[in-house]
């Protein structure tokens, strides 16, 4: 932000933005939100800590700091839309959908109502059940693929869109789910080096294991920890 930026965010309607009020302005923002330096990323990092320990309180008071501090309002719904995948993900499927009007949102309204935006998802994403699970998943899939490498995929997964491809048993043997009752047919996905492997293993909320109730029951033992 620029110092005529910093004024339009702090000011209030029916409330003349004259020079005394731009030095407070650049006092206040200097004092408490010094963005090259360590207090800068100390309450990015409680902020996201708040959220992710689900402190509604805790989370509103550090975006407050941001805000009264100059941040960039989309600086944070970026950060929102982060949390609400490594934080909550699975578990409220809702929040990374929210997080995202969100940075719409901001970018739609402006300042000051979007401070208004940012504390709603805030509060929602603090408020909502929490998991990791698509985070580690991922992380997991990452390190298998970076000790097995370039593994050969299934002939009966591969394209089959040219007769050469065809000759070669590409697509063969495939079975397509929704010729199969309830869309679902068991076949092996994975390569064969990894058939087997349990990349995702869900969380203790309610979403998460209802989910994980539907796989067993397509699965049965096929995936387990």
């Amino acid at each position: 932000y620029n110092l005529v930026e910093l004024c339009f965010q702090q000011g209030q309607r029916g409330v003349p933005i004259d020079e005394e009020f731009a030095q407070n302005v650049l006092s206040n923002a200097q004092i408490r939100y010094d963005k090259g330096g360590d207090e800068h990323y100390n309450v990015i990092s409680a902020f996201i800590k708040s959220i992710r320990g689900s402190d509604p309180q805790a989370a509103i008071y550090y975006l407050a700091r941001m805000i009264e501090g100059g941040e960039d309002v989309k600086f944070i719904a970026r950060r929102l839309i982060i949390s609400a995948a490594e934080d909550i993900g699975l578990a409220n499927p809702n929040a990374i959908m929210l997080a995202n009007e969100t940075f719409s949102a901001v970018e739609r309204v402006g300042w000051p109502e979007s401070r208004i935006i940012l504390s709603q998802c805030t509060i929602y994403l603090a408020t909502s059940p929490k998991s990791n699970s698509a985070y580690t998943a991922i992380g997991k899939a990452q390190k298998l693929v970076q000790q097995t490498g370039n593994l050969e995929v299934p002939d009966h997964l591969k394209n089959a869109s040219s007769a050469l491809a065809k000759d070669l048993g590409h697509g063969k043997g495939y079975l397509y789910p929704h010729d199969h009752p309830g869309g679902f047919v068991p076949q092996e996905y994975l390569p064969k080096e990894v058939q087997g492997s349990v990349l995702w293993s869900p969380a203790s909320n309610a979403k998460e294991q209802q989910i994980s109730a539907q796989q067993k029951a397509m699965w049965k033992n096929k995936y387990e920890d």
